[in-house]
């Protein structure tokens, strides 16, 4: 008899083999739902057993003493945040410390992406005192919510003006710089009004791995507590699949990689560059770059201590306790 698992996942193009079946397990009978906003608590979310979750709310409810949520060191989304700060094409902004003293506006405050763009920053001496921060949502289609999180502080961390879209605020000379993990419609046009900060991110990003030895890490996958009480083996069987689903799709990209002119030339360096295992799952994989988001997190002021590795985690991906 299989366990059937509700996960909720973002459209992660190497979960597409688990999405279609093509990745399956005899213990579990795995159903998806590909969303875009992830799940707030799924701790208290009826409609999901598992789900991707942010790396940095999960660490507040560790912090907190809420074991609703066992969360695994299977992190679904990794990515490099220096791309991610964005100005206006005709800025005169073109290195990270040059945002000492400016307006930057970001799109969530405890968001685990700004918060590994503001450690990029602050390697390049911009530490948070130094600039005016604004929060709020990125265009006219995003929702007005509270994206300060209870983080404001007048005078330093402050909502956008009147909530305006934080594109408009750009361009009007009222910001003088975004970060955000996804950028606006029309900004990889040819005539596109914006720019990352960074002309040349992609050696900026190798640099810092060089010096950090990993890829940072946004959102892990978290089960409910009851799930893993009740089903142990639970937590092995479900980082298995999706191991083994991103395994078989980069396998399937290097093979199909015409869906961009390019995409081989950026599978070949990302296969040169980086060393084999970059992107691998488990705690001791791991351990370093969790570690250094947990100290991000208590310097930036987000948590008011720096919790380690092993308190964050209590199992391993393999299913054993830390």
């Amino acid at each position: 008899m299989t366990l059937r698992l509700r996960i909720a996942l973002r459209d992660w193009d190497y979960m597409t083999p688990l999405a279609l079946g093509d990745v399956s397990s005899d213990k579990l009978d795995i159903q998806v739902d590909r969303i875009g906003t992830l799940v707030s608590h799924l701790g208290k979310d009826p409609d999901h057993d598992a789900a991707e979750i942010s790396f940095s709310r999960y660490t507040q409810l560790r912090h907190d003493g809420d074991d609703t949520v066992v969360g695994i060191p299977n992190f679904i989304m990794r990515g490099f945040r220096h791309r991610c700060v964005m100005t206006t094409a005709d800025s005169d902004i073109t290195k990270l410390s040059q945002l000492a003293g400016k307006r930057i506006g970001v799109t969530g405050w405890r968001d685990s992406g700004n918060t590994w763009t503001r450690a990029a920053v602050r390697r390049e001496g911009v530490e948070i005192k130094d600039a005016m921060w604004y929060a709020g949502r990125l265009t006219e289609a995003h929702p007005i919510t509270d994206r300060l999180d209870g983080f404001g502080q007048p005078g330093l961390i402050e909502a956008c003006p009147g909530e305006r879209p934080m594109l408009d605020l750009l361009r009007e000379g009222g910001l003088d710089a975004i970060f955000t993990p996804f950028m606006p419609d029309g900004y990889f046009e040819k005539e596109s009004p914006y720019r990352q900060v960074l002309a040349d991110f992609r050696g900026e990003e190798r640099r810092y791995f060089d010096d950090v030895g990993y890829v940072p890490g946004m959102h892990l996958i978290g089960i409910k507590a009851e799930i893993v009480a009740a089903n142990p083996w639970v937590i092995a069987e479900l980082s298995k699949v999706i191991d083994e689903s991103q395994r078989m799709w980069t396998a399937k990209r290097r093979k199909y990689a015409e869906t961009t002119p390019w995409m081989f030339d950026e599978i070949l360096k990302t296969a040169r560059d980086l060393p084999k295992g970059w992107d691998a799952s488990g705690f001791a994989a791991n351990r370093k770059m969790i570690d250094d988001f947990a100290n991000e997190l208590h310097v930036q002021g987000i948590m008011k201590r720096h919790m380690t590795p092993e308190e964050l985690f209590s199992f391993d991906t393999d299913g054993s306790r830390i």
